[in-house]
Formats: structure tokens, C-alpha cells, sequence
């Protein structure tokens, strides 16, 4: 107020005016001389802090950056990538990379070469570890799987081993140890998963098999040379290191010997037409017998000669023949080359509750497929495992469960024991006595009367 009063009175209101105008000038002036000046010295004033999601199970990586607005939104779009592997689903982890892959089969690790301004920023400490079969959580079969270190690090790390082995194509990683070997689990535990892995790359991708057993490559060996146009690899003994442009660590699963179009461009169906071409098999669809074809519907009774075998089988053969069904009565066995035209070459199939009835996947369309469930509260697990499936496979399904005095344990204990009266007492003792009491040592003798009903309900599929 007293600066103000000095000013009023020493200068007029003209001269207050221009006196004004010449100190804001003077001071514009100054400052454009600073900027000017100074301005090489200065730079960004802001500080972008940066947050990448490196997926579940990893820590945030934060990385600090003095950056100018446009930089900061280039850098956070370039930044964004897909978890490298996914260990939330219930039966199998897989981990999916690109760019430079490096594995060492001998020691079981896969490198993951990265460089500070890849398209992604990874910390150079992440590593999962992880199983490369189709039954996790599994402590039995898991065991025999041989155990995979994913491991990211950069390429300018001295800890990255040099390529000695070079491919253009893609590779998977995958196991057929576990319970490979039974015919259920070869093609729920590993065949099925590896088409719905690799099926995306047309062939053009190369597996590498851990705990490979030559057996098994020979068993499927038209499936692995439909999925792919190349050789298979024993990885585990390895000592080079074999470089990739893509990898795929693990198998893809969906549940109990199904494949969920809701989360695949693939279907059981497309499955089973994927096999037809593999196998050549010819017919599509089951007979129609009110079509008036000349030939009797084929039944195929499926064998078993260890357990859960028909101890009646002459009888159940004979009572077929009546209904006018052809019968072929067989074990399966392993050239699937061979007993997978003669399953396709059927109407209906049948058989007790067991690794055998995976050879449903032959059928033709439309075909009759009848499940034999023995005693034992196995109605769950036998829907679970063929009946379901069998239904997305577009085949009739069937279930006959069998009485107590169909089944051979009726002999070994007394009608009032609780393996007939309370059998779920039993499983509560583990599965090793469950199994030795109603899979192992129990068969089937048929009520061929009482069966007959269930052939004659096959036959009237057949003619819708």
C-alpha cells in the first residue's frame, strides 16, 4: 500500500500506464534470454515409473525412465506381452515363448534369450519348473516324468549356452512317461493333448520327447507323423543345444479324454476325423438297418483275459448271433494300424469298464457304443472316462450295470459283506485295496437273459 502510494504520486495515470508496459517487456525479455541460454542444461522434468505384469506368480518389475510424454506411451504399448508359462489349470502347466530358445536337453533346460530393448522387459532371475505331462498333481504318475527348467536370461549373459543345433520350425516339449502305456492314458494323458497343441502349426513343427520309450513312438507312430513332418527327438539325451524360434513346454489339457470347443477351434469330432485320415479308415457312419443293407450289423465284443474278463463269453456270443448281429470277439492289442479298421469296420462295441474301450475313437458315426460297469460304485468313473466322451463323439452310448450275482465277487464274499453293501468303505481305504478288490480280481459273467434287452435297445439305435 505504501509502494502504491509513492507510485500515484510521484507519476501521473499516463505515465503509471507506460511504465508498466515497458516492465513487462523487460521482463519477458530476460526470460526468453535464460531459456535460451540454458536450455542444452535442461531436460524432462518427470520421472515415469513403470509397471509390466510379468503374470501370476512374479513380482511387478519396475523400472524407472526419464522419458517425455510421447516415449512414455510408445514404451508402455511395446512393453505388454503374455505370461511365458500358465500353471493355474488343474492338470497340466505349459509354458508357450518366442524369439531366441535355447534347450540343453541333457540337463533339461530351456533358455529364454532376451535383450534390454527386446519388446518385452523380463527380469533376468525368473525360472519355472515344471513336468511336461498331462497329470499334474498326480504324485504317481509324475514321478516318472522327468522335471524341465524354463530360465530367462539375457543374451549377453555368459550363462547362455551357444547354439550348436539350429531350426526354423517351432518345437514342442513333451513327455510319455507317467502312465503311458495304458492304452486309457496314452491317448488321454499325451495323445489327445498333443493335437490340441501342436494341431495350430500344420506339421510344421518338430516334438521332443522326454522319457521317450521306442515302444510307444512305434505304437503312435501315424499320429506323430500326422502332426508333424519331421522326426521326433530323444531330448533328454541331448549334450548339444538346440535352438528354436518357438516353444511350447508342456501339453495342452481339457479333462477326462475330451477337448472343450469352448475353449479350442477343435472338437472330439474333428479329433476323431483328424484319426480316420491318419489310420485311412474308410466308413463314416454306422450301418442303418431299416435302410434294408444286406449285410447283419457288426457287434465287437472286446476281450479281456486278466480281469474284468466275460467268464461266459461262448453264451453271450450264441444270444448275439440270435438277435442277428455278426460277432467279433477280440482283445485289443497294440498294432492300432490294424485293430483300428477292424473297430471301424463295426456298429457296436461293447465291453467291461477299462482301458480297452478307448478304441471307441475308431467307430464310425452314429455307432453303438455299451459299457459294461462292474460292482464297486464305478458308475462315476465310467461315465467320466467313456460315457460322456462317447456322447461327444456323436456315438449312442449304453450303460448296463451289472447285478451282484453277475460279478465273481459274488463268490468270494458273503451277500452281506461291505463290498456289495457299502463300497465306498473301500475306497476310503485308498485306491491301491479299491482297485485290488473291484478292478483287479473281479469278472463278469452275464446275465445273457437279462442282457438281451440291453442288444435288442442297441439294435433299434441302429435304425434311427
Amino acid at each position: 500500500m505504501i509502494y502504491d502510494s509513492i507510485l500515484a504520486r510521484s507519476f501521473s495515470k499516463h505515465e503509471q500506464r507506460k511504465l508498466g508496459c515497458g516492465a513487462f517487456l523487460t521482463s519477458l525479455i530476460i526470460v526468453f534470454t535464460v531459456i535460451t541460454v540454458f536450455k542444452p542444461y535442461l531436460g524432462p522434468l518427470r520421472v515415469l515409473n513403470l509397471r509390466v505384469s510379468l503374470g501370476a506368480g512374479l513380482e511387478m518389475l519396475r523400472t524407472e525412465e526419464i522419458l517425455s510424454e510421447p516415449q512414455q506411451k510408445e514404451i508402455t504399448r511395446d512393453k505388454k506381452f503374455k505370461p511365458i508359462c500358465s500353471t493355474s489349470e488343474p492338470r497340466s502347466d505349459v509354458c508357450q515363448m518366442s524369439g531366441d530358445i535355447r534347450i540343453h536337453g541333457n540337463s533339461s533346460t530351456v533358455f529364454v534369450a532376451v535383450t534390454a530393448s527386446g519388446t518385452a522387459i523380463f527380469p533376468e532371475s525368473s525360472s519355472w519348473k515344471l513336468r511336461p505331462y498331462a497329470r499334474k498333481g498326480d504324485r504317481a504318475a509324475m514321478e516318472g516324468v522327468r522335471e524341465f527348467t524354463v530360465k530367462m536370461v539375457r543374451s549377453s549373459s555368459q550363462y547362455i549356452p551357444n547354439c550348436t543345433h539350429n531350426h526354423s520350425v517351432p518345437a514342442i516339449v513333451f513327455s510319455t512317461g507317467g502312465y503311458a502305456g495304458n492304452h486309457f492314458h496314452d491317448f488321454n494323458d499325451v495323445v489327445i493333448p498333443l493335437y490340441l497343441t501342436s494341431r495350430e502349426f500344420h506339421g510344421e513343427v518338430k516334438f521332443l520327447i522326454s522319457d521317450k520309450e521306442v515302444y510307444w513312438v512305434e505304437k503312435f507312430k501315424e499320429v506323430l507323423k500326422h502332426l508333424s513332418k519331421y522326426e521326433v527327438t530323444d531330448i533328454d539325451g541331448e549334450t548339444g543345444v538346440h535352438c528354436f524360434p518357438r516353444m511350447v513346454v508342456g501339453l495342452k489339457h481339457h479333462g477326462e479324454f475330451k477337448i472343450d470347443p469352448s475353449r479350442s477351434p477343435y472338437s472330439m469330432k474333428q479329433f476323431r476325423e483328424f484319426l480316420k485320415g491318419a489310420y485311412s479308415l474308410k466308413r463314416e457312419t454306422a450301418i442303418k438297418t431299416r435302410d434294408g443293407e444286406f449285410r447283419r450289423p457288426r457287434l465287437l465284443i472286446i476281450s479281456r483275459r486278466r480281469s474284468r474278463s466275460f467268464t461266459n463269453e461262448v453264451e453271450i456270443v450264441q444270444m448275439a448271433r440270435s438277435l442277428g448281429f455278426e460277432v467279433i470277439v477280440v482283445e485289443a492289442f497294440m498294432n492300432l494300424a490294424t485293430f483300428s479298421q477292424l473297430v471301424n469296420s463295426c456298429d457296436v462295441m461293447m465291453g467291461v469298464h477299462g482301458a480297452g474301450l478307448t478304441n471307441i475313437v475308431f467307430l464310425p458315426e452314429n455307432a453303438v457304443f455299451i459299457q459294461i460297469v462292474p460292482l464297486g460304485g464305478l458308475e462315476w468313473l465310467a461315465r467320466t472316462d467313456f460315457g460322456e466322451p462317447a456322447k461327444a463323439m456323436n456315438l449312442r452310448y449304453i450303460e448296463y450295470k451289472i447285478g451282484e450275482n453277475e460279478s465273481s465277487l459274488w463268490q468270494e464274499y458273503p451277500p452281506q459283506h461291505q463290498v456289495f453293501r457299502d463300497p465306498y468303505s473301500i475306497q476310503k481305504e485308498g485306491w491301491p485295496t479299491f482297485s485290488a478288490v473291484y478292478l483287479e480280481r473281479q469278472n463278469v459273467k452275464l446275465d445273457v437273459g437279462r442282457f438281451r434287452a440291453t442288444l435288442l435297445e442297441a439294435l433299434n439305435l441302429l435304425q434311427m
